[in-house]
């Protein structure tokens, strides 16, 4: 009978035990019922700034930085969403786009020079010898009837003894084609009225300076035979002077006449000239694709001499207002132009644009922005990369409060990405300089670890795709290159911001 009930309630617990683990095998499990229908869950994790190094859970990157999850995006096509923490981090800020007259200085460099209107040429009417040089060296000063030469000349000897034979014959016909002679020859009035008076031959005659100046290109000496063909030297004022200067072709239809411009000189830091365009050539130079411009300038206290290197700036401003952003906030690439909305929220999305001129500060913008819209004016470049026209975009978000975000958050996409990644590396440095004549940059960089690269100092090429005027000498950046036929090129850049690595 014992064994009878044990047997019994053996069965029953039995059957208790297996209906309790068929129910629950039957629940549903609640954390993948969340995952699954959870549609703010990442879809996967990734690099900061390799879209191919991609993993199913949070992690660090081969260059040490935090892995960024990556959503499922919505709807919005293109449109990037960040959580407030990531935005400071990645020192993003806005600005509106304004309607304001664009005020654009073109700036260039040139030389002083004569001004040619008053530059005076002095040649010999007659053959003869200089019997002497009252002006010894280039750069005298002359002024207004002073002595420059004597000359001895048989034509006017003759000139002159046809005057006074006309004289004393006191035939007015002959004195006066005589005494028209002589006028031809370069002789004064004063001289001419001298020799009436007096009557007698003088073997060397002196010819004196017209006007007021400097000499320039002396090209004689006492005793030298001289004639018609030959320049003696010239003689320019320096009043007013010209400069030379050369504008670049994009600019060459900003420039017009008597518009105001500033000159400085090296040789005078501080002090500035104020003069305006007084001529445009109607050619442009087929090797530099310049126009070159006239300038003139008034030298009254006679600071300003022939040949002196000169800074320029002429002011351009039309006074239509154009719609304009300021010339940080524009993506420049090789393709097209690009700026970035800010939609308010954390949300973000990557525009194409049109840009007109470009000044100092300012970008006009003739398509795809209108007045009021909100842009973002740094850290766009991050955000671009992730809001690309040419694919699907992925949200960031913030993953957890605690997770540090100080790095930059972006997620490229592929189609800037090289098939083999073993030569693609991401690594902090320092610019040290930057030719922009080259595209080469010179950048200390930190060490490689998965190349088992030490810290180096070297020159990388920057591609076509990397806004070179946002670097400079002493900036902080991430940067990935890659190595291409031995070159070491950089195709993607961050600036971080002041007093930020990716080690903060």
């Amino acid at each position: 009978m014992n064994s009878a009930i044990k047997y019994g309630l053996t069965l029953v617990a039995g059957a208790l035990i297996g209906l309790g683990l068929l129910k629950l095998q039957q629940q549903p499990d609640e954390t993948a019922v969340t995952t699954a229908s959870d549609p703010d869950a990442p879809l996967y994790w990734v690099a900061p700034m390799d879209a191919n190094y991609r993993r199913d859970k949070p992690g660090k990157s081969p260059m040490g930085m935090d892995l960024v999850p990556v959503y499922a995006s919505g709807n919005d096509t293109g449109v990037v969403k960040i959580s407030p923490q990531v935005v400071n981090n990645l020192g993003v800020r806005t600005t509106r786009v304004s309607r304001a007259v664009l005020h654009e200085d073109i700036r260039s460099v040139g030389y002083v020079q004569y001004d040619q209107d008053s530059l005076v040429h002095i040649h010999p009417r007659v053959e003869g010898w200089v019997e002497k040089l009252y002006v010894t060296a280039e750069g005298n000063s002359v002024t207004r009837g002073a002595p420059l030469y004597d000359l001895y000349s048989p034509q006017l000897v003759n000139a002159q003894e046809e005057f006074i034979s006309a004289l004393r014959r006191d035939n007015e016909r002959l004195v006066q084609a005589a005494q028209d002679r002589l006028r031809a020859l370069q002789l004064s009035d004063e001289f001419i009225t001298e020799l009436k008076n007096s009557g007698e031959v003088r073997q060397t005659v002196t010819f004196r300076s017209s006007k007021n100046g400097v000499v320039d290109k002396l090209n004689i000496r006492e005793g030298f035979f001289v004639g018609p063909n030959t320049t003696l030297m010239s003689i320019g004022a320096l009043d007013e002077v010209w400069v030379e200067a050369q504008v670049f072709e994009s600019q060459a239809a900003l420039v017009r006449l008597a518009q105001p411009v500033t000159m400085q000189l090296d040789y005078l830091p501080g002090r500035k000239w104020q003069g305006a365009v007084d001529y445009i050539y109607p050619t442009l130079d087929p090797s530099t694709r310049t126009l070159r411009v006239r300038l003139r300038f008034s030298n009254s206290d006679g600071e300003l001499r022939p040949n002196m290197f000169a800074q320029i700036q002429i002011h351009s401003e039309d006074n239509q207002p154009r719609t304009v952003i300021p010339k940080e906030a524009l993506i420049r690439t090789g393709s097209e132009d690009r700026v970035v909305l800010a939609l308010g929220e954390g949300r973000f999305k990557s525009i194409a644009v049109k840009a007109g001129r470009i000044s100092n500060s300012q970008v006009e913008i003739m398509e795809g922005v209108s007045e009021g819209d909100e842009i973002v004016a740094s850290a766009q470049f991050l955000l671009d990369s992730e809001s690309s026209k040419k694919s699907d975009f992925m949200r960031m978000d913030h993953p957890s409060p605690k997770r540090r975000n100080s790095q930059p958050v972006a997620v490229q996409t592929q189609q800037s990405t090289p098939t083999d990644s073993s030569q693609i590396a991401e690594v902090m440095g320092v610019v040290n300089r930057v030719d922009s004549a080259t595209r080469i940059a010179n950048i200390s960089r930190e060490e490689i670890p998965k190349w088992n690269r030490p810290a180096a100092t070297m020159d990388f090429i920057l591609s076509e795709s990397v806004d070179i005027e946002l670097l400079e000498a002493g900036q902080s950046i991430h940067f990935r290159f890659v190595i291409d036929d031995g070159q070491f090129i950089i195709d993607r850049v961050h600036v971080m911001p002041p007093g930020e690595s990716h080690h903060d």
